[in-house]
């Protein structure tokens, strides 16, 4: 027993006599003290093994039992308080002991016993708060009140006996009697809450209303506060993500106090309270009502952070008391008091101790890290609130717009679509960083404090050289943002000619232009790389400040003090000063950074400001019968316009998705009237009218027409009548339903809308089946009967999903006509009393205009007995109106039925009969062509599909995955392959940059290591000299890389501007730190030296130096790695696709294409350097420091392998579900951006139905469902933060006890100085080096999608032949032999041509036509060489055409395409891009083309502009041009493919007049889509499913009743 006794074996006192008294005795205190903790252990034990021995295994208990006591997050934080002193307890006891003859258990053992009854009692209260049984709370409460008894008694004693403050003991109970009466209140107020005990009736509670939803899966807000501080709860996802991927349904639903809506309220309730009546005029702040809605979190999160800011100096102190007393004894200031005959501690005493110093290190950073992350989210979590409300403010005012805000350009789509995509990010931004803003001005000012108490004055001179260069990095940083914003614009100029050439693609390889237009994409991308050249410039300039501050500012503040002070600091202060240094930099460097998102989040508050002040349209009045009615009526929606309404709660007007008021009628208004205008003049709000002295009846139930020439205000009419114009006098009356009529109707809610379809067609980015039903239920009848009516059906059969197939934007492009069917689709379907058809046969020919007349307007609008308004030109439809409305000028010409106008208006009706005259005639003419045009389009739209069916990929990503998973599909190997890194697409990358490049990077990485490693090991050897260590990788405890702010996405993933220097916020500082530990002791005069100061200052100054030349190598040799690879892989990328067989853009998007020159190409321009920089620095700095704690202690290296393991499992499961929350954040993204800008711009057609509320609730879906993305990233983000700076203390913890162990076999202190400061780096990079990893892995995939189309095969430009073999004027006659010619697309299709024979003599003009689909344009590509010709030839001229160079072939021959393609430039450039020509015979092309007067009226002539895709020039002028253009080329043979599909007769007639006197001797093959433009050919070939059938002259052929060509002729195909 001598060992271990509970009171001592103390021989001379008796330690267990009680003669003074039981209490008098310490022991048997102490000894009662443990008497509260064996009762809880004993009590609980038994419950929570066997009680919950079956729960506690399930980990995850299903979540609608989580329902947190009252007090809940005091209890936790109690309880940890308890925890911690209880360790100081412990400890105290331990080193008493040590003072002591004998072993006292009692000094430390019910301490002991004490910290596992408190970890015990949170781990039970934890499992009865999830399983809601809180009778069983009772054994804690006796436990608290057992404890507070016994612990007050020794505190008594403790008093009684003269034991003061100046004792720690005394202190640490005295705090201990404080907690557990507070945690004894925390019970009783428990008890009070829920009535548990001691109350007749328990109260019931239910779990809070998100978790009765099981969609709710984030679960931040409801887990106790230890799973909050660690994001416990996240692990199931995150390590589920390995076995399959996230996906939506994973994520759930936002909670709702995180909804877009519930945000929105708060924030508009803030907005317009500050609206005062004597000012109504005057705009309310967007910030005072940011700050209400939002101001609490902020505080909030600030506090965190001043508390993980202040933690973050223990780290500096901990070690400076660490250094200072290893190896030295500390010095005993303690007593042994009377009566209790042990020994008492005072407070100082325990702090010299190195052990208990290093546990307190290890706390602290613990803390400090969790206070950190804990900030961040909460600034994050706002954010997203901020944002979901700001989007819900900007769409509820873009729904009430006026519309000649939009129209007059006061408020441009553009702008709207800035404000929601870059505005609201960047107040986001900014939420993220503003505490920094508050935070960092006080951690400088106390780094600034402490730097002082140990330096004096030079310590301030230090810090002031920081000061100085600040403003420099800020210059920088504002550099860096203008470069990027010049980079935006060439990049963007660069994506359009891009994508000029891959619309144009077909027609460039044609004309064999492809090298010119190549060639100015090269040029603008030249443009572009030089603004990255300066943008990696100023990125790498501003790393190198970055590391070059601290080492200028440590080398002045130590050369200051030896000049002042004439002394050395003691290696203890050197190191604190160094650490401090190393505090101060961040956040100076920050600092620049947040000033300018302050400065942006001003700009964007402003503009945000403006565009919510912009006009409204007027109440909804205007569709109510009298402006009279109470407002309470004539509600849109209510809750749209709250400033009127404030006395519904707002709740409730938000929810009120029903439909609005009846429409109230006036007494004397007649039932047969739907609409009435009374004496108005309406304006687009440039209060001259547009339309004056309106008076107008619409009747019910009848089909009223507007007709009027163009420009008259027909559709301004119809607008007015919807009260889109603003009035400037006069009303327009709504009547309402008769009564029976509206109880039978009452369910059908639609009824009080109007069915609307624009001139200019609107369709969202839906399948085609809810772009007609557009919200409405569907109905199988009624919407079969509206197809058919549009004449729909066909085209949908076309389509490669049927009805289910996504348009739109996002979607296939469909036509006008189609498009504009469709709309007119969705006016007749919904279920609407009125229904105005703006000029709906605009886009469609006369067969469809006839038929939707007749079957949709006339027969199911009319049964429906429904009121129609429609505008039109056709006045052949006249005669069918029941009501007409004539209208000249913005005024009413004629109102009345067709009878009326004949008897009182002779005149126009006169007029009338003419122009319907005219309009017969051309019926005839038409039926022809308008019948074709029809055809044509769905012929685009099946082509479109037909070469997509081979290679039918829906998107690239897809594809890739199917493809890896192809190989082999159990989940073990895809699980293993998800956390695979991409290896070998970073080598792609990499030795695309240039092996020289590579080399120097790596080679100048390593060497600056080292270099680093060198100068700190120097410090520590010159130090050993003096007394003690010193050294200079200061502890930084910096949060590194823009951890301080969040999550600043790295490289500005998220962000336009953090992108080039996020990464390197404070990460680099660290670097140099050793270099400036270096300068530090140059100037030290060495008294205990072994060897002269002058032996060692000058070696430190080489290396200092070399440290500062390689770090500007390094830094520069990154950016222009980067900058080579990503010049490389455009370049190639470009040559690759401009020179790919046709084939290739028939099978791929447009869009998939374009990707990889916009998206892909900005990230490896921009994003893919900076994070190759951050991740190449933290790793090997990483690896550095581990490197030297390995050498100073190698027992470390033991430790290191349980930590390596574990930071192995953290990252594998990290990247894969960081890749995936990734995809989600930005696949969500792209549906919120285009539904605002749809919305925008169908706004008419969206208020005509009165359909705003559920495009609200669809933008709230969206909002909602991409913030949930962002909410998981970032929570993902924090998980991965708290787990590997966890890990990081714990290195920390165990460097510091391994070199407290060693210290005693003459380990010198500078050397644990070493160690343990390079320990506390790791802390800062551990997250870093994941957080990179995952980055690069995403951004790689940049690097992958480009590399998949840099396999694609090139066409063959070679050919057989020479040029030189090639006459000059080849081909001069123009004679064409096909012999058994066999074509297909691709090896893989079948043939489109077989076998076709046909002798073409020179200048014959030849026809060929054939039914849809039979071949007839494969055999124009053919003559250019663009398909697969397998078998058989074209002989031109006597050469085989597939032997000649592509170049020369496709130089020699001309083709007219069926769409006109114009690119933007000048008409020269579009005529003759090679400059090859003089003017005149430009102007004699133009001439033939009936062009010459037209372009002689542009300003500039030949070199008049022309825009994009050459819209400001109709169809038929462009078509003209590119007649035109093939006249340029003098070739003697001449190839029309359907070039006259798309132009009215007039045009056409010109055509063919031309083809037939220009090129009068030159052979001309027109491939015919209306079988009548070649009956005067001299030869027809007519195939028939890639046969050549028949072959002979139009006449012969004609003679044959059974040919099928004259088959052709009668059906008019």
């Amino acid at each position: 027993m001598a060992g271990l006794s509970f009171c001592g074996n103390n021989v001379t006192k008796n330690a267990y006599s009680v003669d003074t008294g039981m209490l008098n005795n310490g022991c048997f205190v102490d000894a009662l003290n443990l008497v509260p903790h064996v009762f809880l252990l004993f009590i609980t034990f038994p419950i929570l093994f066997i009680g919950w021995g079956s729960q506690s295994s399930k980990v995850q208990i299903h979540h609608n039992t989580w329902l947190h006591f009252p007090g809940h997050n005091l209890r936790w934080i109690l309880t940890f308080t308890l925890l911690f002193v209880h360790v100081c307890e412990i400890a105290e006891g331990i080193v008493s002991n040590k003072q002591m003859d004998t072993n006292h258990l009692h000094l430390f053992m019910p301490a002991f016993m004490g910290f596992i009854a408190a970890t015990t009692s949170v781990v039970y209260y934890h499992n009865i708060e999830t399983s809601n049984f809180p009778k069983l709370l009772l054994a804690l409460f006796i436990y608290w009140v057992l404890a507070f008894i016994t612990k007050s008694i020794k505190l008594w004693k403790f008093a009684e006996y003269g034991v003061g403050v100046l004792h720690l003991r005394f202190c640490i109970t005295a705090l201990l009697v404080v907690l557990y009466g507070l945690l004894m209140a925390v019970e009783i107020n428990v008890i009070r809450v829920r009535r548990y005990v001691f109350f007749a009736n328990p109260q019931k509670v239910k779990p809070p209303e998100d978790l009765q939803d099981l969609g709710v899966r984030f679960l931040q807000p409801f887990v106790n506060l230890l799973s909050k501080a660690t994001y416990w709860w996240m692990n199931p996802l995150i390590i589920g993500a390995h076995k399959r991927p996230i996906e939506l349904k994973k994520i759930g639903k936002l909670p709702i106090a995180m909804r877009a809506l519930t945000n929105y309220l708060k924030l508009k309730d803030a907005y317009e309270d500050q609206r005062n009546a004597e000012d109504p005029e005057k705009a309310p702040s967007i910030w005072r009502s940011m700050y209400r809605a939002f101001g609490r979190p902020i505080l909030l999160s600030s506090t965190f952070r001043y508390l993980a800011d202040l933690l973050g100096f223990a780290g500096p102190l901990c070690i400076y008391g660490i250094v200072e007393h290893l190896n030295k004894k500390p010095v005993k200031e303690g007593s042994v008091v009377p009566y209790f005959e042990v020994y008492f501690m005072s407070s100082n005493e325990l702090l010299q101790n190195t052990s208990v110093l290093a546990v307190l290190l290890f706390l602290a950073l613990v803390l400090q890290r969790t206070f950190l992350q804990a900030s961040y989210y909460v600034t994050i979590e706002t954010g997203i609130n901020l944002r979901g409300a700001l989007l819900a403010m900007i769409y509820n005012k873009i729904l009430r717009l006026s519309t000649s805000n939009m129209s007059m350009g006061e408020m441009t789509l553009g702008q709207i679509n800035n404000l929601v995509a870059i505005e609201t990010n960047q107040l986001m931004w900014f939420l993220f960083l503003c505490p920094n803003l508050w935070a960092m001005p006080v951690q400088i000012v106390m780094g600034v404090i402490l730097l002082y108490y140990l330096l004096g004055t030079s310590a301030l001179i230090g810090a002031s050289v920081i000061v100085l260069l600040a403003p420099v990095q800020y210059l920088i940083a504002t550099k860096l943002a203008d470069t990027q914003k010049s980079t935006l614009d060439q990049s963007t100029e660069r994506l359009k000619k891009t994508t000029e050439i891959l619309k144009g693609i077909k027609l460039l390889k044609l004309y064999a232009w492809e090298n010119i237009f190549c060639d100015s994409v090269e040029d603008t991308r030249g443009k572009e790389l030089t603004s990255l050249r300066t943008f990696a410039l100023y990125t790498s300039m501003s790393i190198f400040m970055n590391a070059a501050i601290p080492i200028a500012a440590v080398l002045v503040t130590f050369v200051s003090h030896a000049l002042i002070n004439k002394s050395k600091p003691s290696s203890s202060e050197a190191f604190a000063a160094l650490a401090l240094f190393h505090i101060l930099v961040t956040p100076l460097f920050l600092l620049s950074t947040v000033v300018r998102f302050a400065v942006k989040a001003m700009v964007s508050v402003q503009k945000l400001g403006e565009f919510l002040q912009s006009d409204e349209i007027g109440d909804d009045s205007w569709r109510n019968g009298d402006m009279s009615v109470s407002l309470e009526a004539c509600k849109k929606h209510p809750g749209t316009t709250k400033a009127i309404n404030r006395k519904q709660p707002l709740l409730y007007q938000m929810d009120n998705y029903e439909q609005p008021a009846r429409r109230p009628l006036r007494p004397n208004e007649t039932e047969d009237v739907a609409v009435k205008v009374n004496g108005g003049f309406f304006t687009w709000g440039s209060n001259l009218s547009t339309l004056s002295d309106i008076n107008i009846c619409i009747p019910t139930g009848q089909l009223t027409m507007i007709v009027g020439q163009v420009g008259c205000g027909k559709s301004s009419l119809l607008l007015a009548m919807l009260g889109e114009m603003q009035t400037l006098s006069g009303k327009v009356y709504w009547s309402k339903l008769p009564v029976s009529e509206m109880l039978h109707e009452a369910n059908s809610k639609n009824r009080y809308s109007v069915g609307y379809a624009t001139q200019k067609s609107w369709l969202l980015n839906a399948t085609v089946e809810d772009n007609i039903t557009f919200g409405s239920p569907f109905n199988k009848q009624r919407y079969k009967t509206v197809i058919d009516a549009c004449s729909l059906q066909p085209d949908v059969d076309l389509l490669p999903f049927g009805d289910q197939t996504e348009i739109g934007e996002r979607g296939i492009n469909l036509s006008g006509g189609q498009r504009q069917r469709i709309c007119v689709a969705r006016a007749l379907y919904q279920n609407t009393n009125i229904v105005f058809l703006d000029d709906p046969f605009s886009a469609l020919d006369i067969h469809l205009s006839d038929h939707l007349m007749q079957e949709g307007i006339l027969k199911f609008l009319q049964d429906d007995k429904r009121t129609v308004v429609l505008v039109t030109h056709k006045l052949q439809y006249l005669i069918h109106a029941d009501w007409i409305i004539a209208m000249k000028d913005g005024s009413v010409l004629r109102e009345g039925t067709l009878k009326d106008i004949q008897t009182h208006d002779v005149e126009l009706y006169e007029h009338w009969k003419t122009l319907m005259n005219r309009q017969d005639q051309e019926l005839e003419k038409d039926t022809e062509i308008d019948n074709c045009q029809t055809a044509l389009e769905r012929k685009t739209l099946r082509r479109a599909f037909y070469s997509r069916e081979a290679k039918n990929q829906v998107d690239d990503d897809e594809e890739e995955e199917e493809e890896e998973e192809e190989e082999d599909d159990n989940m073990s190997t895809t699980t293993s392959r998800r956390s695979k890194i991409p290896w070998r697409v970073c080598w792609q990358y990499l030795s695309s940059g240039g092996f020289l490049m590579v080399f120097l990077m790596v080679f100048s990485k390593l060497l600056k290591h080292s270099v680093m490693v060198a100068i700190d090991y120097w410090l520590a050897e010159w130090t050993a000299n003096g007394d003690g260590p010193v050294n200079g990788t200061a502890y930084d405890d910096v949060p590194v890389n823009g951890t301080a702010n969040g999550d600043v996405p790295v490289n500005g993933t998220a962000n336009d501007d953090a992108n080039g220097y996020a990464p390197d916020f404070g990460n680099v500082t660290r670097d140099f730190v050793n270099a400036s530990a270096a300068a530090v002791f140059s100037n030290r005069t060495n008294s205990a030296a072994g060897l002269p100061d002058s032996y060692y200052v000058p070696v430190f100054i080489i290396l200092c130096g070399a440290g500062i030349a390689l770090c500007l190598i390094t830094s520069l040799t990154v950016e222009f790695l980067g900058l080579s690879a990503a010049t490389n892989l455009h370049h190639n990328l470009l040559n690759k696709i401009i020179h790919a067989p046709i084939r290739f853009f028939d099978v791929t998007p447009l869009g998939q294409i374009l990707n990889r020159f916009s998206a892909d190409t900005n990230i490896i321009d921009q994003h893919i350097p900076p994070t190759l920089e951050s991740l190449t620095r933290s790793t090997l700095l990483c690896l550095s420091a581990i490197g030297v704690i390995a050498f100073v202690t190698p027992s470390f290296l033991i430790a290191l392998i349980p930590l390596a393991v574990s930071f192995y499992f953290i990252q594998k499961y990290f990247r894969v579900a960081s890749k995936d929350l990734q995809d989600l954040d930005d696949s969500t993204q792209l549906p919120l951006l285009c539904h605002f800008s749809e919305t925008a711009e169908g706004l008419t057609t969206i208020r005509a139905f009165r359909h705003e509320s559920r495009f609200k609730q669809k933008m709230l879906e969206l909002t909602d469902t991409n913030n949930t993305a962002y909410l998981f990233l970032s929570a993902a983000n924090r998980w991965l933060e708290v787990r590997t700076d966890y890990l990081g203390a714990v290195i920390v913890l165990t460097a510091a006890v391994a070199s407290i162990w060693s210290s005693g076999k003459n380990l010198p202190s500078s050397m644990v100085g070493l160690g343990l400061t390079y320990a506390l780096t790791v802390t800062n990079y551990l997250n870093w080096v994941v957080r990179n990893l995952a980055d690069l892995e995403v951004q790689m995939a940049a690097v992958k999608k480009v590399n998949s189309f840099l396999s694609t095969e090139s066409e063959n430009y070679e050919g057989s032949m020479d040029t030189t073999q090639v006459p000059e004027d080849w081909p001069q006659h123009g004679e064409i032999k096909i012999q058994d010619l066999c074509v297909r697309y691709d090896p893989l299709l079948k043939p489109v041509l077989k076998h076709v024979n046909a002798y073409i003599n020179p200048g014959q003009k030849v026809g060929i036509c054939g039914r849809t689909g039979s071949g007839k344009s494969s055999l124009s590509l053919a003559f250019f060489n663009m398909v697969d010709v397998f078998e058989g030839r074209i002989i031109i001229d006597g050469i085989d055409i597939c032997k000649l160079p592509l170049q020369t072939l496709r130089s020699r021959l001309s083709i007219i395409l069926q769409d006109p393609v114009l690119f933007s430039g000048s008409i020269r450039f579009n005529l003759d891009p090679e400059r090859t020509c003089t003017d005149d015979r430009l102007w004699e092309a133009l001439e033939i083309a009936q062009l010459k007067n037209m372009v002689k009226a542009l300003s500039g002539g030949l070199d008049a502009v022309v825009t994009e895709g050459g819209e400001n020039f109709s169809v038929g002028q462009r078509q003209l041009f590119c007649l035109a253009r093939a006249f340029v080329r003098k070739s003697s043979i001449l190839i029309m493919d359907e070039a006259t599909a798309s132009i009215d007769m007039a045009t056409e007639n010109v055509l063919q007049k031309v083809v037939m006197t220009a090129f009068a001797d030159r052979t001309v093959v027109t491939i015919a889509h209306l079988v009548s433009s070649i009956l005067e050919a001299e030869q027809v070939l007519v195939f028939s499913a890639g046969q050549l059938v028949e072959c002979d002259s139009a006449v012969n052929l004609l003679a044959q009743q059974d040919s099928l060509f004259s088959v052709l002729v009668r059906t008019h195909k």
